[in-house]
């Protein structure tokens, strides 16, 4: 379950941001992650609860937002969305190419809001 080591890295940045900017109680935070992630939310907030329990942090509501994948195709250009359970073997549905696209988005993750008193 690598959600607990996210969760904890995201504590981290999230204390960080809290001390540069002088506030002492976070409320909300907003994580992006994309597809490529294969981040299990449930798994993810349920870590995050029990991580800040004792903290400041604790009872801070978290929400999640997916990126969904997005190719640009190495052969004839086009951006598409991968579709089906296999992201190894990308096959471009305008030209049947496989293999090889640029990733365009799927593979982000990063704390988009914070919100803290």
């Amino acid at each position: 379950m690598h959600e607990m080591s996210i969760a904890q890295n995201l504590i981290q940045i999230i204390d960080e941001e809290m001390k540069k900017h002088e506030v002492h109680k976070l409320n909300k935070v907003k994580v992006v992650h994309g597809q490529l992630s294969h981040i299990v939310p449930e798994a993810l907030e349920t870590a995050f609860e029990v991580l800040t329990q004792g903290t400041n942090m604790q009872g801070a509501a978290i929400s999640l937002e997916e990126k969904p994948l997005r190719a640009e195709c190495r052969e004839c250009g086009r951006e598409f969305s991968p579709e089906g359970e296999d992201l190894i073997i990308m096959t471009c549905p305008y030209c049947q190419t496989e293999f090889g696209h640029e990733i365009l988005s799927g593979k982000e993750l990063f704390i988009e809001e914070i919100e803290a008193e």
